[in-house]
């Protein structure tokens, strides 16, 4: 699929949406998706940094990291069909060989089926740059929506959306909780925070990168059932909440940071 963006418009439209951004919410919100793009920026091949000078110039992959949320805004309907791609949903308690077997089998374009359509679409250096750029772009962002675990959640409540709660007291829902709430109650930016959180030993990271695809979204499925699980509907959520889950948030940006690194260093050659 050839998809044409004018890079007038881009510019101009990127520029409405730096301006604009914090009045939006986006999932893992702004800060989580740039977390997660900047560890990958640390992990890089040098021959992936090559590649990725020819297709972005200077331009870092956390200034990236949210493109494929902000276009949400367009009333062109140009992106629209994109919507579908941020999740899957299946249903709760599966097996590791029954969640594979359906997530593979899922109808249409998704989560799962697209992180693999643009990473193959980065790699075709036949293709037009604007292209291979666009590709980038998704695959930044959907690796993250990736690593967020209510983004393999169940269809019955939208991923947890329609599981309504208060954080501090403010009412809001489930989703909304891990897309933003947690991330920005750290208090760090996405630079102190990448920082903070790239830590990991040689042998901690070969762990986490050297499985498939379909291993990745099983670790976030089993997160996600934990939070179904300790987050019923009408749960009042503040300190405690951040104090039983802060270390499978860190671990989850950590994860998506170093998995995405690994995408681009496979088909950045």
């Amino acid at each position: 699929m050839h998809i044409r963006f004018h890079v007038k418009y881009f510019k101009v439209a990127f520029l409405a949406i730096a301006i604009f951004a914090p009045l939006f919410s986006f999932c893992w919100g702004v800060t989580g998706h740039r977390v997660v793009a900047e560890i990958a920026q640390n992990h890089l091949t040098r021959r992936a940094k090559k590649e990725l000078r020819k297709l972005i110039g200077k331009e870092t992959l956390a200034q990236w990291a949210n493109w494929a949320d902000f276009i949400k805004s367009d009333t062109t309907n140009t992106w629209k069909h994109t919507s579908q791609w941020h999740y899957v949903d299946l249903p709760a308690n599966l097996s590791k060989d029954e969640f594979i077997e359906d997530l593979k089998k899922l109808p249409g374009e998704n989560l799962y089926t697209q992180i693999q359509a643009m990473s193959k679409q980065l790699a075709d250096h036949s293709l037009p740059l604007e292209q291979r750029q666009i590709a980038l772009r998704f695959l930044i962002h959907l690796v993250g929506d990736l690593h967020q675990p209510l983004h393999v959640g169940r269809d019955e409540d939208q991923g947890g959306n329609k599981i309504k709660v208060t954080w501090f007291d403010k009412p809001t829902n489930l989703h909304s909780v891990w897309d933003n709430s947690l991330v920005e109650f750290q208090q760090y930016s996405y630079t102190e925070y990448a920082n903070i959180l790239d830590i990991a030993g040689k042998e901690q990271i070969n762990e986490w990168q050297d499985t498939p695809l379909e291993d990745w979204f099983y670790d976030s499925y089993l997160l996600a059932n934990k939070i179904y699980a300790l987050t019923p509907d009408g749960s009042k959520l503040s300190y405690r909440y951040n104090y039983i889950f802060m270390n499978d948030l860190n671990r989850q940006l950590l994860k998506g940071g170093l998995r995405l690194a690994k995408i681009l260093n496979e088909v950045l050659k």
